[in-house]
């Protein structure tokens, strides 16, 4: 028997229906916009990195924010299953822990870093908020690796009692560090994003 058309859409809202209208695979790409309009982090001919890309939002919004002289690369360990744009290029691989031949497929000189990295959920805070901050610590280090001087980073995290050790951490590398929830975030979500600018 097919499951309810109420139980299978229990999550959708407004942003999902409008992100299929306008053909994103998420409505995370509301998160990236609301992001992209306060910090305007993302330019014209940008090198941008995007680790855990899939299903492919942030990267599709991304490409279309650097433009045909700018060029995006997304990693996931899933597939990306939807078009992707010229000036896109997708790496299936773990950016949790990334072997050398992936750092050589990505190679270095961004001047964006995103992580919208999300962990399996067990429904017990600590362990989800733990398994979040070993993502992004794993996306900081890549940031760090790979990001031109005066970068950007976007990292999403499930506040916890390690919110605060990651924020200090981040600003070891960042001229500003800021902290921002989009409009575009579920209610009931943890997550947070902090905005790091000014790779030192």
């Amino acid at each position: 028997m097919k499951p309810s058309k109420a139980r299978r859409n229990r999550w959708d809202d407004h942003y999902t229906e409008r992100a299929r209208r306008e053909k994103y695979p998420a409505r995370s790409v509301f998160k990236l916009q609301e992001i992209q309009r306060k910090f305007h982090i993302i330019k014209k001919g940008h090198h941008v990195l995007d680790c855990g890309c899939a299903p492919g939002s942030w990267l599709l919004y991304s490409s279309q924010l650097t433009g045909p002289g700018g060029k995006v690369v997304g990693v996931d360990l899933q597939p990306v299953t939807v078009h992707v744009p010229n000036n896109a290029v997708v790496y299936t691989g773990d950016a949790l822990s990334p072997d050398e031949a992936l750092l050589t497929a990505i190679g270095d000189g961004y001047h964006v870093v995103l992580s919208d990295m999300a962990p399996s959920t067990t429904g017990q805070k600590s362990t989800d908020a733990a398994r979040s901050h070993a993502l992004c610590s794993a996306a900081l280090n890549i940031a760090v690796r790979v990001l031109l001087p005066g970068g950007s980073f976007v990292s999403k995290i499930l506040q916890g009692e390690d919110f605060q050790s990651y924020r200090d951490e981040v600003r070891i590398y960042f001229d500003k560090v800021k902290i921002f929830k989009p409009k575009s975030s579920r209610k009931a979500s943890k997550e947070i994003f902090i905005i790091a600018i000014g790779k030192v």
